[in-house]
């Protein structure tokens, strides 16, 4: 017998049961950039995707609550930085509110002047192309310009309310049944 399947209009979805559902989605950790008025902004979001390969795009959704996202659309542009597994302190300085994350990092300005943080595993420079409604969240497309060259190191990952990180095992595994692939890695974007 399959799962049972709820009809479309039915009883409400409890916020805490869809977070806990939700948190059984492993996310990559980034930190979003710009160049401020008043200096550099950030935030640590998961909430990030690629879009579109051509044009080349990606989104992001920040709270609609957030203080900084009104900073970085002011600038029309951000750097997406995917952080590494190094980087845990990183992501947790730019989740927390109230303080200068910029204070005790090392950075340099991406084409934009959007920050690119050291160590990170790869950045995106973008332009705000569109900002969608998406609830208690903006959707933000980002039309990306400039690419960093990827490290060769682990990401930092998010799983079930912890950062988490990459097991490597001995031997490779093999996920797709062949018929299953129909063309490259590239299409599945």
């Amino acid at each position: 017998m399959g799962a049972v399947v709820p009809q479309v209009g039915g009883p409400a979805v409890d916020g805490g049961d869809f977070r806990r559902a939700l948190g059984h989605f492993c996310t990559g950790v980034t930190v979003v950039t710009a160049a401020g008025d008043g200096g550099p902004v950030g935030f640590a979001c998961q909430s990030f995707s690629a879009l579109s390969l051509d044009p080349p795009l990606v989104l992001f959704c920040p709270g609609r609550a957030s203080r900084t996202w009104p900073l970085i659309e002011r600038a029309g542009h951000f750097c997406v930085n995917v952080l590494s597994a190094e980087q845990r302190e990183v992501s947790a300085v730019f989740g927390r509110r109230g303080e200068d994350k910029f204070a005790n990092l090392t950075w340099a300005p991406a084409p934009s002047g959007a920050p690119i943080l050291d160590g990170a595993l790869t950045w995106l420079d973008c332009e705000v192309d569109n900002v969608l409604d998406g609830g208690d969240h903006h959707i933000v497309v980002g039309r990306v310009h400039t690419l960093g060259e990827p490290a060769d190191e682990d990401p930092l990952l998010f799983y079930k309310g912890a950062y988490t990180g990459i097991t490597h095992p001995t031997t490779p595994a093999r996920y797709w049944p062949e018929d299953f692939l129909t063309g490259t890695p590239e299409d599945w974007l």
